[in-house]
């Protein structure tokens, strides 16, 4: 008679198949082993194979299930170097994907107190590198983030831990780029993102982190041409493995990349995606994944659309930033410059870079408010920005920013200067949209010179990308410039060269037979300030009165 296999054999056997299977991506297969295996014997290496099983399924729920459970089993084996292991990881998926510091901060403690009088392990690695990933990624603190990456490579480096110490070259990259050191910061990504898709990496989340940090400093800067060559590269690796959740989160930088290009709807598909995919095991990434949305929608012109995704997510920082951009479609400076400076605030005061794109929008409202002093200020700081990180996409925002300025004071000539630059850089980026914004900006200032012709060509260059593109809102505002209607909330452009954008909306009101005092009250300025521009005009188009001013914008077609 055949004896029967002992029980603890069967467990091993599973457990066995589980692992081989985890180390070739067969998730559903190690998930059913592992599972099996724990039904016969209750371990906490089970459950850990388990839980890793799950995370790549996307399967949030059995994720944390299986980790808590084996975080209780190790504990009461007296097992405290992998319980503060578990503990560690635990932390990390807390913050990462569900938002909830409070509870990852409880598992942080639990992991140091656990590992408290023990030796150096590559625990003590890991729960330094993965709290400095926290402090740097979720909580913008440099200080400490940069004190934990060093400690914890340093303990790899002891150790002889591979994966730990290309983990610490990456995050010291992303540091160095959000503190705008980015050639250096880009250099070190570049190298670890080789050695994670070469296949170097053991662990194959330490690998997704890794390349996960080059696109995210990618889209800092704007270096759109990088981010797309890395991310065929990393979105190929996973699929290879089988990576769902790597995958998921790949979504957002290839729909970044996808706007950016003007490939709207293909990017639409990505978000879309990535909204039904995230609330399994990251909610947390959702709100992300939203304003992204939003922000399409606003350069669609469904801002309504824009409006209710927006709801709720409060001081989101780039949820102001597409607040503020759209207050600025509407004409609205002063709400546009509030939700910048808010949005200011709840960034870190080291992330140097992600304040490009607020200081775009803080130059153009400053520069509509007739704030010229804190728009030069405002461009002073993205032009630094823009000379560090080097890229196309920047030194195209910091001239496309130099040129509203220079066309609010008047200055066409310089104004033609930066636009054309800005232009040459998002046609060499392939940026679509910001391309034809230039177009539509650079034709303002031609017609102001009084090259009509070529204030059309360009208009009608930008009208047929906006069209293209389905900006139904901006292409509105080119048809309205085509048939010399001023476009809501805008100002009318100068009707001759030498004024610059508020003296020429001052023109048009003298023109209508305004009073200094009905001027003052519609474009919410001082009846001082209102005296000084009617002097400037006066001067710049050697009038001797008022009267004169409004009969000579008559001529012109002013009214």
């Amino acid at each position: 008679m055949e004896q029967p296999i002992p029980l603890e054999n069967v467990a091993a056997t599973d457990f066995d198949a589980g692992r081989a299977a985890l180390s070739k991506g067969q998730w559903a297969e190690a998930r059913h082993a592992f599972e099996a295996a724990f039904a016969h014997e209750a371990t906490p290496e089970t459950l850990e194979g388990l839980a890793t099983a799950a995370y790549w399924q996307g399967d949030g729920g059995a994720l944390f299930a299986a980790r808590e459970e084996a975080y209780r089993l190790y504990q009461k084996r007296g097992d405290n170097r992998s319980a503060a292991r578990v503990a560690t990881l635990l932390a990390l998926e807390y913050e990462a994907g569900r938002g909830e510091s409070a509870i990852s901060n409880g598992w942080l403690r639990r992991a140091h107190r656990l590992l408290e009088g023990l030796e150096p392990t590559p625990e003590h690695a890991w729960l330094a590198l993965w709290e400095g990933h926290l402090a740097l990624l979720y909580h913008g603190d440099r200080a400490k983030a940069r004190r934990l990456i060093e400690e914890g490579g340093s303990l790899g480096r002891a150790l002889g831990l591979s994966d730990v110490e290309t983990m610490s070259r990456a995050l010291e990259g992303i540091a160095m780029v959000s503190e705008g050191h980015v050639a250096e910061g880009m250099s070190r990504l570049d190298e670890t993102t080789t050695a994670a898709v070469a296949g170097e990496l053991d662990d194959l989340g330490v690998a997704g982190n890794a390349c996960c940090y080059v696109l995210t400093a990618c889209e800092q800067v704007r270096d759109y041409d990088r981010a797309a060559q890395w991310h065929d590269r990393v979105r190929n690796y996973f699929r290879r493995w089988h990576g769902a959740t790597a995958l998921t989160f790949c979504r957002r930088h290839y729909a970044e990349i996808l706007l950016w290009r003007g490939a709207w709807a293909e990017a639409e598909a990505e978000l879309e995606a990535m909204a039904r995919e995230l609330p399994a095991f990251a909610p947390a990434a959702l709100p992300e994944a939203t304003v992204r949305l939003a922000e399409l929608r606003r350069r669609q012109g469904r801002t309504e659309d824009a409006k209710e995704l927006l709801t709720g997510l409060g001081s989101h920082p780039l949820a102001l930033l597409c607040r503020a951009a759209m207050d600025l479609d509407a004409g609205d400076a002063a709400a546009a410059v509030s939700k910048v400076e808010r949005c200011f605030r709840v960034l870190p005061g080291e992330d140097i870079v992600e304040r490009a794109g607020g200081l775009e929008l803080l130059v153009r409202a400053y520069a509509l408010r007739d704030e010229h002093e804190k728009a030069g200020a405002a461009l002073e700081e993205l032009s630094a920005i823009a000379e560090a990180a080097d890229t196309d996409g920047l030194r195209a925002a910091a001239a496309e920013a130099t040129g509203a300025l220079a066309a609010a004071g008047g200055e066409c000539e310089a104004a033609c200067r930066s636009f054309d630059d800005a232009l040459d850089r998002y046609d060499r980026a392939g940026a679509l949209f910001e391309a034809a914004r230039v177009r539509h900006e650079l034709a303002k200032v031609l017609k102001a010179q009084g090259h009509g012709e070529a204030a059309e060509r360009k208009a009608r260059a930008a009208l047929e990308a906006f069209e293209r593109l389905g900006a139904a809102h901006a292409a509105g505002r080119v048809m309205d410039f085509l048939r010399g209607k001023p476009a809501a909330g805008t100002r009318p452009s100068s009707p001759v060269a030498g004024l610059s954008g508020r003296e020429a909306e001052v023109l048009h009101l003298i023109a209508e037979g305004k009073s200094n005092a009905s001027i003052a009250e519609r474009l919410f300025l001082s009846e001082h300030t209102v005296k000084r521009h009617v002097a400037n005009i006066l001067t710049k188009l050697k009038l001797p009165s008022r009267a004169a001013a409004a009969a000579h914008a008559a001529r012109l077609g002013a009214r």
